[in-house]
């Protein structure tokens, strides 16, 4: 009796394994992305994430949130982000539009004014697979990573001259912090 329990639920398992193999290796997975998402697509993906941001440290942003930081932060996600996740009352561009899954918009609705600043951070730095989301380490210093995670944190808070600066095609004239040296890295403390 034990035996052949054990027997079915080996047998089970590789069965699934098998099916999913097969869903994949006859093309019957889809790829495009004007395709429906595949069976438990967003739920896998959103499960991941977040039980690995969970094991991660959860430090304090390196920057003031004020508007001297949304200001600059303002500069760096019209020349990096802006493109996938759109700017203040403006419509999503077409990269936007052709993206799945869909970019969130961080300035339409609650954006990520839900997640920490450390979070954007880790996203923003590391990026996320499977998603279109690259990562700017080494790209980006990490104030100017810290910038545009509190900007983006605070999204529903900004003032008209952020908004502003975050409209404008003109760079502004608020310097960004250059990257200390001698800097710790937030997320290996």
């Amino acid at each position: 009796m034990f035996r052949a329990l054990v027997v079915g639920i080996l047998l089970g398992v590789v069965l699934v394994i098998v099916g999913v193999y097969l869903y994949f290796s006859t093309g019957r997975a889809p790829v495009a992305v004007t395709a429906p998402l595949m069976p438990f697509e967003r739920a896998f993906a959103h499960m991941a994430l977040d039980a690995y941001l969970k094991k991660l440290p959860h430090p304090e942003p390196q920057v003031p949130e004020n508007e001297a930081s949304y200001m600059a932060g303002a500069e760096v996600y019209k020349k990096n982000c802006a493109v996938c996740h759109g700017l203040p009352d403006q419509p999503k561009t077409n990269i936007a539009e052709g993206m799945s899954p869909a970019p969130p918009q961080l300035f339409k609705g609650k954006g990520v004014t839900d997640d920490e600043a450390w979070e954007s951070y880790w996203k923003v730095e590391s990026g996320i697979r499977m998603t279109g989301m690259p990562g700017f380490k080494g790209k980006l210093t990490e104030p100017q990573i810290w910038q545009v995670s509190v900007l983006v944190k605070n999204a529903d808070k900004i003032s008209p001259a952020v908004k502003a600066a975050l409209l404008s095609s003109e760079p502004s004239t608020t310097p960004v912090i250059p990257a200390s040296p001698t800097a710790v890295h937030p997320m290996t403390r």
